[in-house]
Parts: C-alpha cells; sequence; structure tokens
C-alpha cells in the first residue's frame, strides 16, 4: 500500500468525516451494483465484519461508512481498500465509476446472469456513472450501461430529501434479497427501468425499521390478454405495465434483520390501474388478483405478484459469517393471502475471511412452477423479454414455466502479488416434466484484475453450456477508473472508526446441534378439501443445526435449520425468525417461523410455525427441550403423468403436520 504523510490523509479522512455527517442528515449516493465485482465483494466483506445486514440494494455509501469501525478492527487492509475507493464520494462532484471491456466470444449466446442483460456474444460492454452534489439534499448522478445492442440510463438519477426519506426518480436499480447472486422479485438480469423510488438508508426507530417504495414502467408488450365480451377467446393488446415494489425490514439488534417484500405488475393496455386498484390488490390480493379467468372477472383481475419473505443472521464468531434465507411466493395459496402459491426457497451462507487471504460464498434456490409467467402478462414478469428477477428465468425457452434448482459456489482471493482472484461457479437444471429436454445450465467464471496506474486492469473467462446443452465461452479484457483514494492512510482509519464497542462475549453467539424424537400426525388434502384425510400419529428423528446470538440481557435471536422424516419422505425446514427469551433460571421459552421443504414427487413448500420450552445447561453446554411446531399447507402443483385429479380442476395438493418434538442441544 502506498504511503503518504499524514496532512495529506488527515485532509481526506476529515473531509469523509464532514460527508459523513451530511450523509446523516441528507442524500446518499448509492454504490455501483454488479458493475464493479472486485470492490463489491469487498464492500460486502466489510458489511458483515461491520456488523451491518444487507436486505436490499443499491447500498448506499453511508451504510458501508458506519459498518467501518466495526470491520476495521477485523481486516484493516481490507477496510483500507473500501476507504480508499469510498474517497471518491467525498467531493462535491467527480466521476465514480467507469469501466470497459472487449471480448471475443465462442459457441451460443447466453444471457449472462445479474449483468442487465449482456449476452455472452457481445463483444464489448461498456459503464459509467458520475454525480454532482450541490448540497446536501440534492443529488444528480448520471450513469449509463451499453453493450451489443443495447444502451440504457442505468444509474441515471435525481436525488432528494434526507436520510430518512430519499426520493430517486431516474434509473434506480432494485433488488430485494439478501443473497448476492440471485433475487426471485428484483435483480439486475434484466436492463433498469425508470422509475420513481422513496426509501430511507438511515434506520429509524428502536426496531431499526427501513423501506424502499417504487413505481416503474416496464418495456412494451404486445401480448397484455384480454377477454372478448363473447367469452370464446382472448385477444393481445399493446401497452406498457407498470411495476410496483415495496420492501420492508427490520434489524432490531445489530446483525439480525428480518424482512418483507412485494412486487405488484398492472395496467398497460387499459389494465386497471388507479390507486385504489393497487391498494385494494396489494392488502387482498386473493380477492383482486385472483379473481379467475372467466368472463369479466378476467379483464377486472388486477395484475401479477410476487412477495417474499428474508431473514438474515451475522455470526461474529472466531470465524465470522452470514447466513441468509429468502422464501417466495409467485402467487397466494388456497384462498388465503398469507401463504405462498408457487414457491421458492433460498438460501446462502458468506464466510467474509479465511485463512486471511480467501472469502467463500454458497448460495442455492429451488422454485416450483409458473415463477414468471403468467395468464395476463404473456410475456410475465420480465423487461425487455429478461426476467426481473433470479437468473435462472432466463436459462430456460421464453415462456416455459418449469420448475427447478440452482447453485452457486464464489471462491475469492487475496494473492501475495497483489491484486484479486475470483472463481465462481454457477448451474442451474429445470424440472424434466416440461417440453424442454432440458440439460444442467453451467457456468465457470474466472476473474483477475489488479491496480495498475491509476486504473484497474484485469481478465475474464466465462465458459459452460446453456440449458439445452450448446457450449458457450467468453473471454474478456477490461479496465476501470480508480481514484487511488488520493492517499487514505491509517489516518484515516482513525478518523472514522472513534471507539465501535467491542462485542462483549455474550454477544459473540453460539452455533448449536439437536437431536430428538418427533411425535407427529399428518393430514393430506389431495384432491378436494372434503376428501382430505388424517392418518395416525407415528415417531420420527429429529435434527437440527443453528445460530444465535443475545440481542439483550435476556432475548435471543437467530436461524437454524431442521430435519425430519415425515411418512417416509423427508422435510426440511429453514428458520425465518429464531426467537429465545432466558429467564433468570435456567429455562428459555421461544417462538419461530421458518419455510418447509416437502420432497414428494416434486417439493411441496409451506410455512411452519412454533413454540418451544428448554431446560438450559442440564450439564455444562448441554440443554432439553420441546417444541410445538405446525406445517400450514405444504403445497405443491399435481404436474406429473397419472397424478390424480381434482373434480374441480384444482391443481394443488396440501399436507398439514402437527409435531411435538423433544430433543437434547449441545450448544458451542
Amino acid at each position: 500500500m502506498k504511503r503518504v504523510g499524514f496532512a495529506g490523509a488527515s485532509a481526506v479522512a476529515a473531509g469523509l468525516v464532514f460527508q459523513s455527517v451530511a450523509f446523516a442528515r441528507g442524500v446518499s449516493p448509492y454504490l455501483p451494483l454488479n458493475l464493479e465485482p472486485e470492490i463489491e465483494r469487498k464492500i460486502e466483506r466489510v458489511l458483515i465484519l461491520g456488523d451491518q445486514s444487507v436486505m436490499s440494494r443499491p447500498i448506499a455509501a453511508a451504510t458501508v461508512l458506519a459498518a467501518l469501525p466495526k470491520a476495521c478492527k477485523v481486516d484493516q487492509q481490507l477496510c483500507e481498500q473500501v476507504q480508499r475507493y469510498l474517497a471518491r464520494y467525498t467531493r462535491s462532484s467527480g466521476l465514480t465509476h467507469a469501466s470497459a471491456e472487449v471480448a471475443a466470444a465462442h459457441g451460443a449466446d447466453v444471457t449472462l446472469p445479474d449483468r442487465y442483460g449482456v449476452g455472452s456474444k457481445s463483444h464489448w460492454d461498456a459503464s459509467a456513472s458520475a454525480f454532482w452534489q450541490p448540497s446536501d439534499y440534492i443529488l444528480l448522478d448520471a450513469g449509463a450501461v451499453a453493450y451489443e445492442g443495447r444502451t440504457d440510463f442505468t444509474g441515471s438519477m435525481l436525488s432528494l430529501g434526507t436520510s430518512y426519506a430519499q426520493l430517486d426518480i431516474g434509473y434506480r436499480p432494485h433488488w430485494f434479497s439478501p443473497l448476492s447472486d440471485s433475487s426471485m422479485l428484483m435483480s439486475t438480469e434484466a436492463p433498469t427501468m425508470p422509475s420513481v423510488t422513496l426509501s430511507n438508508y438511515q434506520p429509524f426507530t428502536p426496531l431499526g425499521l427501513r423501506y424502499e417504495i417504487f413505481d416503474a414502467q416496464m418495456s412494451k408488450s404486445n401480448h397484455i390478454a384480454f377477454d372478448n365480451p363473447a367469452g370464446t377467446s382472448f385477444t393481445e393488446k399493446t401497452g406498457n405495465p407498470r411495476l410496483a415494489g415495496i420492501h420492508l425490514s427490520m434489524e432490531p439488534m445489530s446483525g439480525w434483520s428480518f424482512g418483507l417484500n412485494r412486487l405488484l405488475q398492472y395496467g398497460g393496455a387499459g389494465r386497471p390501474s388507479s390507486l385504489k386498484d393497487l391498494f385494494d390488490a396489494f392488502f387482498n390480493p386473493s380477492k383482486f388478483d385472483n379473481a379467475g379467468t372467466a368472463g369479466a372477472a378476467f379483464n377486472q383481475q388486477f395484475g401479477n405478484q410476487e412477495g417474499s419473505v428474508t431473514s438474515t443472521l451475522l455470526f461474529p464468531g472466531k470465524v465470522p459469517f452470514a447466513f441468509y434465507v429468502e422464501y417466495a411466493g409467485e402467487d397466494t395459496s388456497r384462498g388465503r393471502s398469507y401463504l405462498f402459491g408457487n414457491a421458492s426457497l433460498s438460501v446462502g451462507v458468506h464466510f467474509p475471511r479465511l485463512w486471511e487471504r480467501f472469502d467463500l460464498t454458497i448460495e442455492a434456490t429451488e422454485w416450483q412452477n409458473a415463477w414468471y409467467t403468467h395468464s395476463l402478462y404473456l410475456d410475465g414478469m420480465t423487461n425487455d423479454r429478461l426476467v426481473t428477477g433470479n437468473w435462472f428465468g432466463d436459462q430456460r425457452i421464453f415462456g416455459e414455466n418449469a420448475g427447478g434448482h440452482s447453485q452457486t459456489v464464489r471462491i475469492g482471493y487475496e494473492p501475495s502479488f497483489g491484486g484479486s482472484l475470483e472463481l465462481q461457479y454457477r448451474r442451474a437444471l429445470n424440472a424434466w416434466y416440461t417440453l424442454g429436454h432440458y440439460k444442467t445450465f453451467q457456468d465457470f467464471t474466472l476473474r483477475y484484475s489488479r491496480p495498475w496506474h491509476g486504473v484497474i486492469v484485469g481478465g475474464e473467462l466465462d465458459a459452460g453450456n446453456d440449458a439445452l446443452g450448446s457450449s458457450f465461452s467468453r473471454l474478456g479484457a477490461f479496465v476501470r477508473y480508480d481514484d487511488n483514494g488520493r492517499g487514505l492512510t491509517a489516518s484515516l482509519l482513525n478518523a472514522l472508526s472513534g471507539d465501535s464497542g467491542e462485542l462483549g462475549e455474550g454477544k459473540r453467539g453460539e452455533l448449536f446441534i439437536d437431536a430428538g424424537i418427533n411425535h407427529y400426525k399428518r393430514e393430506v388434502d389431495l384432491v378436494e378439501e372434503t376428501m382430505r384425510f388424517t392418518e395416525r400419529t407415528k415417531n420420527t428423528e429429529h435434527f437440527a443445526i443453528g445460530a444465535r446470538r443475545a440481542a439483550s440481557t435476556h432475548n435471543d435471536l437467530g436461524t437454524r435449520v431442521e430435519y425430519d422424516n415425515i411418512a417416509g419422505h423427508s422435510l426440511i425446514g429453514v428458520r425465518l425468525i429464531d426467537w429465545r427469551y432466558r429467564l433468570n433460571i435456567p429455562i428459555a421459552f421461544g417462538a419461530y417461523l421458518g419455510a418447509a421443504r416437502y420432497n414428494l414427487a416434486t417439493p411441496a413448500y409451506g410455512f411452519y410455525y412454533g413454540v418451544g420450552l428448554q431446560w438450559r445447561n442440564v450439564l455444562p453446554g448441554w440443554d432439553v427441550g420441546a417444541d410445538l411446531r405446525y406445517d400450514d399447507s405444504i403445497a405443491r402443483d399435481r404436474l406429473l403423468p397419472g397424478e390424480p385429479v381434482s373434480p374441480t380442476n384444482r391443481p394443488d395438493s396440501f399436507y398439514n403436520v402437527t409435531s411435538v418434538i423433544i430433543s437434547i442441544s449441545r450448544h458451542f
């Protein structure tokens, strides 16, 4: 690292500290989203080490500043790299990002995941952004993303307001998930839409509340369906659907967050689009957004909706990590607005610091059928024919509604000779029951970059095969703008850090494993509710692994993954909320909410919830517990040949499971 004199570093430090004060009462610029992978990964690592959860993106620069004091006590070199990068935001105007890449390509043309629509056969791509901030409460950004065949103005926006209410008008990207490689609802898979967004980057109230509300215009669609007056056929009209989104999250304690997200696709070609229509569909989607497909009801149906529940736990142990969950639904289920239909479950873990030079991210998603397709909007939840959410939606035949699963593994390495090296592997497989005859999509990415004479230079190799079995490869070389921080040193670190407050031993958290017996009863509703039946009670094994950390003197929050064998099929649960209250005596009680996956012919999904009682430290490090749990309407569509048919054409089957679990727990 280049050393500079104390005076120069102090001047820059003072500027950054002054700007952080401005962030606290004015608007904040956003950091690039999937445009500079090298620094973005380092920023994500700083946030984990700094005990700052990420529930939506793009990330405000002020959020990273808040995480630096704690993170710098764990990895000073990483913090200095991020601080040098943030220095470009300390002035009242300037260039914040510029990148250009040239590439040679071979084979099939595949949409590269999360890159605003860039295809593997694009021989070039470029992006840039600059800003002007005439006052704390006004910020003007100019940005663009371009590649072969398309240019959009990602990053161009006018921002007005304060830290509690920042209004962004323009091409602001959105990402509604704690996962870094995929997001079921909103991501950067498609080009950015023009939108109006209201959000806060500084949480308020003791619950640490954050919100984001936007309304965007989607690309033109020629396939918006209407029912003919005669009721004998459907017509397709042309228009621009709108997309409304809302994100709400809370962080009542440092390092644990819980979020709710919704998307509503509506309007276009004369479909319902009033504010009343929007509110009706938001608060009662089962009534106004699932009105049926016959007669006038079809034309009055509001539109298309998606929703998700997310959770993140940052574990501050000797090997810190982030564990995050996203449970999403493409529809409601069983006529109940709180149940997800056509669900998906995503989980991930990120180790920001392994053996000093490595970091590791592992993420996995499984989804049921019907994602990103719809009976009204025949182009589905897409913008310029690219899905607005998870990248798997573009790795299949357009309009196909197959279920499937995907996985991502990413390893980062900072070699002793300098620079950053990253290896990433993605795979996805669509379900076999569709007409696509799909193969396993695979994408290997190898990227190396390093600073060189005021810029970042590097190379990237993408290679693999698409979902139909055709191979592709792309070799690129890129150069990116590097401000070099103008000499930030340890003086800046000290100026920003202050007293972060070391985590006490009670705050460090604990890991635990459970083993026990599940005494359960299963209720089955295969084709009609009037034909449902309840099986006799049975016993099975129960296993779990989890983590928790103290939220206060008596409260703990955490997560866990559970396994049970229910009627010969595995039932895996992931807790989104896992709360425990410790009494002054060695007794604790708790409550929880989770997402369950039932391994049937095709996976079934649903919420589960319950309460528990625990006798702590029966022996040192050993606990005994009892849980009462209910798995509510775990659902799957009957899609396979030979499955029973409902006399009313109901497509789905439901399973309820009531359990009493007795377990022994070992905590560390």
